[in-house]
């Protein structure tokens, strides 16, 4: 689809299937395009999925799109940055339900990309979150009238869950159509993002509802296209290197021409996890001590 004209009136609650809503929050921004889609799914005790950001007219939203008798029984979470995050407080006080997801900002982190010095990271990362229940890999969640099975797909985050119903799943940051997911060392790793694309691609569900941007009608294909893109980005590296030893920085230049200044630096954060996930298998290497400032070599 044109992605461009995904632009629903934020505050707006939208059924887009039988028991399932969607709500845009009013945070839109090169990383969340037109912002955070908060889902409610279920009537009557209905479960919440990414709250969104800490915004007073967003809690009053999703309150109001409540209907006569209808309560909030469950607060699920996609994974801790803060466009997802940060209302979770408030909309738990509000409804006294409990909060699930799969652990704390650092769960699901691989130790050893977290104990590499000096690799910086951490944006939007809400540092205090906790739930009340974890989630593992497999369970189900069940509410009146609906049922979720929660699956860990780690990559853009380690905490990172989506969660399907019956054959429509709800993707976070996973899994968008309108762009590819951040992945920033050390709470993002390459090596499991792509295994978990590779776990979706098992499914075969019908749509995929993102946390931001229009629904997934083709969920095949757009996991295919994902993969194939992270797989081009590879090569790109690796041929840059073929010239020479060279920096995040200096291939980020080089491979990003087409990127807006302002999103370099995001953009350097996804060549640093391939520039990991390569070393890890054996493609290439840092001169000296793995960081984020280290000389790259092709092996």
């Amino acid at each position: 689809m044109d992605h461009a004209a995904f632009n629903p009136p934020p505050g707006e609650a939208q059924e887009l299937e039988p028991g399932i809503r969607r709500i845009l929050a009013p945070n839109p921004s090169p990383m969340t395009f037109r912002g955070t889609n908060t889902y409610l799914l279920g009537r009557r005790r209905v479960a919440v999925i990414d709250p969104g950001p800490d915004d007073p007219a967003h809690l009053a939203a999703i309150l109001g799109a409540l209907g006569p008798g209808e309560t909030v029984s469950h607060i699920l979470l996609t994974h801790s940055h803060v466009d997802h995050s940060a209302l979770v407080p408030a909309l738990a006080r509000a409804t006294g339900a409990p909060v699930l997801a799969y652990g704390d900002s650092a769960a699901g982190r691989d130790p050893q990309i977290a104990a590499i010095a000096g690799l910086g990271g951490g944006e939007g990362i809400d540092a205090g979150f906790a739930p009340d229940h974890c989630l593992a890999d497999g369970d189900t969640v069940e509410g009146d009238g609906w049922s979720l099975k929660a699956i860990w797909t780690p990559g853009h985050m380690g905490n990172h869950m989506c969660f399907a119903a019956a054959d429509a799943v709800f993707t976070g940051d996973h899994v968008m159509g309108w762009a590819t997911s951040m992945v920033s060392p050390p709470d993002g790793d390459l090596t499991a993002f792509m295994a978990s694309l590779e776990k979706l691609q098992g499914r075969h569900d019908r749509v995929f509802y993102p946390a931001h941007g229009a629904p997934v009608t083709d969920p095949e294909a757009r996991l295919a296209e994902l993969i194939a893109h992270r797989r081009g980005r590879e090569a790109q590296i690796l041929a840059a290197l073929d010239s020479g030893p060279a920096t995040v920085a200096a291939l980020t230049a080089r491979i990003y021409t087409d990127v807006a200044p302002s999103l370099l630096k995001a953009a350097g954060r996804n060549v640093l996890a391939h520039l990991i996930d390569l070393t890890r298998r054996g493609l290439a290497a840092p001169q000296g001590e793995l960081r984020a400032e280290a000389v790259f070599t092709r092996i």
